[in-house]
């Protein structure tokens, strides 16, 4: 018998889905900051700051405290390309979940729910929106609670929105993570999506750090 079931998000699942959702996305922060600090444009100056105190240009301590703040700073920079969008999706579609995707065409928005009655997890679907895509459907805030992952829930939960896509007529369900999810990135290829593109959000601190959006894809099969 499944610990959990599917079913249509209520307005009563509001604050958990939110929190499932910032909360899923935010832990992913430190995977960002630990690839970002490995990059070269990166490393080679806090080495170099490292090698000053040698060369008598700078005391040991002013060498140590200006790569410790770099890294600081660092990290900061990497949480908030999360943040700042959790902010914002909690201000978008994530502040009437109901209204935004069970009161319009094409979208829905599921919860996988305990047997105890605890929601544990979450997936919506909407049109996309890119030009060429009008017969596609995206698939956004997948977020399934830490204690329960390993159980095949997030798998459960996109072949219900894949199966969703395919009762509409659509032609393919496209949906874009970031690089650092690499555990999501994996399911979603053992579930037949392919790695389409790769982009980097507006502004110089994405490439900065590297942090990039990589876009998948799964075509549903004709009948």
């Amino acid at each position: 018998m499944s610990a959990y079931i599917l079913r249509l998000y209520k307005d009563s699942d509001y604050h958990v889905a939110r929190d499932l959702f910032a909360c899923g996305l935010k832990e992913h922060s430190n995977k960002a900051f630990h690839h970002a600090i490995r990059q070269p444009h990166v490393w080679l100056p806090a080495l170099t700051m490292l090698t000053l105190p040698a060369l008598n240009l700078v005391s040991v301590t002013t060498s140590m405290l200006a790569v410790t703040t770099s890294v600081v700073v660092l990290w900061f920079c990497a949480r908030y390309m999360y943040t700042s969008y959790v902010d914002y999706a909690l201000c978008d579609d994530m502040l009437d979940i109901g209204k935004y995707y069970l009161q319009r065409d094409g979208y829905c928005f599921w919860v996988a729910e305990s047997t105890e009655g605890e929601v544990i997890g979450t997936v919506a679907a909407l049109p996309a929106a890119n030009p060429g895509e009008e017969k596609h459907l995206e698939l956004k805030r997948l977020s399934v609670a830490k204690q329960h992952r390993g159980k095949g829930i997030g798998k459960v939960l996109c072949r219900t929105l894949i199966d969703f896509a395919r009762k509409r007529g659509c032609k393919a369900v496209v949906l874009s993570v970031t690089l650092s999810q690499g555990e999501a990135r994996k399911m979603y290829e053992k579930l037949g999506f392919s790695h389409i593109d790769t982009f980097y959000p507006p502004g110089l601190l994405s490439k900065f750090l590297d942090f990039r959006f990589r876009v998948y894809k799964y075509d549903i099969p004709t009948e």
